[in-house]
């Protein structure tokens, strides 16, 4: 973990201030809100958190609410809308990912008619605990905020209600993508992890058997300490007779992802890379089977 947390301070440097990512883009409306429903402030991090014999205050690391919205101008959510929800890793933060896996852009370049947000967790911290976001109830209350958030930008009429919630994460956000599958306060139809299968597969391997449109992909690398936890998902999905795909990057193609709703996909790339370098999430996003184009 040593090397992820350096790639990811790297991360956090190459990505500069929070806040300094593009919001100009001229097909999006892109603005924060914050909510006491997201991951903190929480009583498990009230003294802060110790890595590696390194204090991360509260103060600076647990005290953030901010829940970034990316919406397409053109959204047309009038009876419902479909929410992306995409979780950081460690040493990151909702603005500093936006801007450095590219995700307003790849979001915006699959002319999804849906939403994307990032709600805040341990804001440039080496940390996977998920805070309130672990609780009962707390995800259902941060889809609530989030949907006052549009109607308060009149992207979404007074009667709107969310429709399909797909969730996504990088490299420590499985645990809280876990928690929330598990809760099932609201219905998950997909999660995509981007080299972040270090625990919590039992409660993947749970959700995908008990609902056979549930879709998952798992994407992983050599290094990013992801390949034997995702092997032994695998083994569980053999035990229990579920089909699913194993292939390689290089191999992947659109008609795969289509025709699969699991799929287990090795990648060469670094772990810091996997998001979009490749366009990776643009990929995923264009070729699954709950969300419509807007155009």
């Amino acid at each position: 973990m040593r090397s992820l947390i350096l790639l990811a301070f790297i991360v956090l440097l190459a990505a500069g201030p929070s806040n300094c990512f593009a919001q100009s883009e001229k097909d999006a409306v892109i603005f924060h809100i914050t909510s006491a429903h997201t991951s903190f402030p929480d009583t498990g991090r009230a003294k802060g958190h110790i890595y590696n014999k390194v204090l991360y205050a509260a103060s600076g690391h647990y005290n953030d609410s901010t829940v970034l919205i990316i919406a397409p101008k053109d959204l047309d959510a009038q009876r419902s809308v479909d929410i992306i929800f995409l979780f950081h890793g460690w040493f990151n933060n909702v603005d500093t990912a936006a801007e450095h896996y590219q995700l307003t852009r790849q979001f915006l370049a699959s002319h999804l008619n849906a939403v994307l947000v990032l709600a805040e967790t341990a804001k440039n911290a080496p940390d996977s605990y998920g805070g309130k976001l672990e609780y009962p109830g707390m995800f259902k209350s941060l889809v609530a905020d989030v949907m006052e958030g549009l109607r308060s930008k009149h992207l979404v009429g007074k009667s709107t209600v969310p429709g399909h919630i797909l969730l996504a994460g990088h490299s420590g956000a499985y645990r809280v993508m876990a928690r929330i599958i598990q809760n099932g306060q609201m219905s998950i139809d997909e999660a995509i992890l981007f080299d972040s299968l270090y625990a919590e597969t039992e409660k993947y391997v749970a959700w995908i058997k008990a609902d056979k449109a549930h879709r998952f992909i798992d994407i992983y690398t050599d290094h990013g300490g992801t390949d034997g936890e995702t092997k032994d998902m695998m083994r569980q999905l053999d035990t229990a007779k579920l089909t699913y795909i194993s292939t390689e990057e290089s191999l992947l193609t659109p008609k795969m992802l289509q025709q699969n709703r699991l799929a287990y996909i090795h990648s060469l790339h670094e772990h810091d890379k996997i998001i979009a370098n490749p366009d990776n999430f643009l990929l995923f996003l264009l070729n699954e089977p709950f969300l419509k184009k807007s155009r």
